[in-house]
């Protein structure tokens, strides 16, 4: 029973620290998107995705989430998940990439706001009310406090759910995903981490 508790905190301190790095103000706060090159004491070194080196500060506190694979077909109604999107010729939104909440968290961050993952996005955390499946892949209706909105999941769409994760986990290759602040051209300090686990790949 102890260690059942103890995964069941660990999974709560992720599934926060993901719903916290994907709320950030993007006015007030700089996303870090790379791969880990090494992690000295408190400083976390990151090839981002644009090939630059981003050094991380670690702050004291640090909480770390896991990051793992997930697929379409575990997406079911009355699930809470996060979507990426963008418009597309269709009038409805194609998505970008998925995170599917844990039951308990269901609510955090709800709504539909700007996105920086690709020129004219959006993110959408909502509930699941029906999903209807298509040859090209499944459109889902979200529904929010004060909206709705439909997503079409593109066959290929990465599909992700979160896992207990620690400091430990931050190793070389691994993908990870940062909000924090930027102290310098160079530099970001940050209490929350996302890392991908198994080679997952946070698509956020």
């Amino acid at each position: 029973m102890h260690r059942k508790r103890l995964i069941a905190v660990a999974l709560t301190l992720s599934v926060a620290t993901l719903a916290a790095l994907q709320s950030a103000n993007a006015a007030e706060r700089v996303r870090v998107r790379g791969t880990v090159e090494s992690l000295d004491g408190d400083t976390l070194k990151v090839k981002s995705r644009d090939g630059k080196d981003v050094s991380v500060a670690l702050k004291s506190g640090l909480n770390v989430g896991g990051v793992v694979k997930a697929a379409i077909a575990d997406i079911k109604p009355g699930d809470f998940v996060g979507i990426a999107s963008k418009p597309t010729d269709s009038g409805i939104n194609g998505a970008i990439e998925v995170v599917i909440f844990p039951a308990a968290m269901k609510g955090t961050g709800e709504g539909d706001r700007p996105w920086d993952a690709q020129p004219n996005s959006s993110m959408t955390n909502a509930t699941v009310a029906n999903a209807v499946t298509s040859v090209n892949g499944p459109t889902l209706t979200l529904t929010y406090k004060g909206g709705e909105r439909k997503i079409k999941i593109p066959d290929g769409t990465p599909v992700v759910t979160l896992a207990p994760a620690t400091k430990a986990d931050l190793k070389p290759g691994a993908g990870v995903f940062i909000t924090g602040e930027q102290t310098d051209g160079t530099t970001v300090s940050a209490d929350r981490v996302a890392v991908g686990l198994n080679g997952t790949v946070p698509p956020m």
